[in-house]
């Protein structure tokens, strides 16, 4: 059984307010032409299908045009997608049931009735069956009614919950999909500048790699660099195209993965190439006007100047040579000392107010005078 996993499309955004339509296209019409030459027995699209709950005309247009060039492709291969927490359920599943009569299967939405269970869609091959379970993106207050009190509370729980649910047959192959942050304790995954949000209010949105152990292959989408978490078998394919700066060095890719017989796997990274490309420049004024010269001049660049004296007509030489500046930094001796004279003595909050900070940044709402009570009372026991 072999099948791509790709995940993170954020069909729609854009980047410091450039379109990035024709890039996201090229990336799409590559993973095509790998599917034309590869004949995968199935596509994985792991969340994050669109950048906004609510996408644009046009990005629809992007979405539905992948899809038929992809259905357009002999032998034909089913299409399983899952939600990600940048999409809208409700829309993602729009028509879902007529899309699964032509082998393009969508999990929207988490289980929301105790007779509910994951979506399980069932392949195979001369080795037998291939039970693809499609997990959509969750957080523990859409699934906590269907537990008794006190079983769902975190993330963590809330998953471990939904799937022991299921019934998972170990002498099978099966795969998972899944749009969730996975740690794993031999280190933390590698994030961009974007995801570093998802290690603020005490990574609470964590879910340890052991929750995983039943599946002979999790592909997972969420963070947008490729990479295992903690064994091969648990991986996040990346997204198909460089969304920030902090993405400059990633190898970009589809990750072709073979299933054989139970217990064998082999994974391969189909590279994808950046057009254009998203990188830093950084040196004195002349140096990065002389690296423009060629190609180079079409990317997303992020400049920083290093010289002492700053030209009167920087930024007009900089956007004659660049067609796409991001942004525009200057570091040398000057403002170095300016940070230092600017910058102000970090206030170390005390726990209760650390804690109403944390609370809300949660909840969106403040705490209530009952609670603040109770915190109080918490805080005193501890000291």
């Amino acid at each position: 059984m072999k099948f791509f996993h790709i995940s993170d499309l954020h069909i729609g955004r854009q980047m410091n307010g450039y379109g990035l339509k024709d890039s996201q296209e090229s990336a799409l019409a590559q993973i095509i032409e790998y599917a034309a030459d590869k004949k995968p027995d199935a596509v994985l699209i792991c969340g994050d299908i669109y950048d906004k709950s609510v996408p644009s005309a046009e990005a629809y247009t992007v979405f539905d045009s992948f899809l038929n060039r992809l259905s357009a492709v002999r032998p034909s291969m089913p299409v399983l997608i899952i939600a990600g927490n940048h999409d809208s359920p409700e829309r993602l599943s729009y028509a879902s049931s007529f899309l699964g009569r032509h082998q393009i299967h969508i999990s929207a939405l988490p289980p929301s009735s105790p007779e509910d269970r994951l979506k399980k869609i069932t392949l195979g091959d001369e080795w037998g069956k291939v039970n693809f379970y499609l997990f959509p993106f969750i957080k523990p207050g859409y699934v906590r009614h269907l537990f008794e009190e006190g079983k769902v509370t975190g993330y963590d729980s809330a998953f471990r919950a939904v799937l022991e649910r299921e019934e998972i047959r170990e002498e099978e192959r099966n795969v998972l999909l899944a749009h969730q942050f996975f740690v794993s304790g031999t280190g933390d995954p590698s994030l961009c500048d974007s995801e570093s949000v998802m290690l603020t209010s005490g990574g609470l949105d964590q879910i340890d790699v052991s929750a995983l152990t039943a599946f002979d292959y999790a592909a997972l989408g969420h963070l947008h660099g490729p990479q295992k978490v903690g064994e091969e078998r648990f991986r996040y394919s990346g997204t198909p195209y460089k969304y920030s700066v902090s993405e400059e060095h990633h190898h970009k890719a589809v990750m072709m993965v073979t299933l054989e017989e139970k217990g064998t796997l082999k994974t391969e990274s189909l590279p994808l190439i950046c057009r254009p490309d998203v990188r830093r420049i950084r040196g004195p004024l002349e140096d990065v006007l002389a690296a423009s010269d060629g190609e180079g001049r079409g990317d997303f660049v992020s400049i920083t100047l290093t010289d002492e004296t700053e030209a009167y007509d920087m930024k007009d030489q900089l956007q004659e040579a660049y067609d796409r500046i991001l942004e525009i930094r200057i570091d040398n001796e000057r403002t170095r000392k300016k940070l230092m004279e600017d910058g102000e003595e970090i206030k170390i909050p005390d726990p209760f107010e650390a804690f109403c900070r944390f609370y809300e940044a949660i909840r969106h709402c403040p705490m209530t005078g009952e609670q603040e009570t109770i915190l109080r009372g918490v805080l005193e026991e501890i000291e």
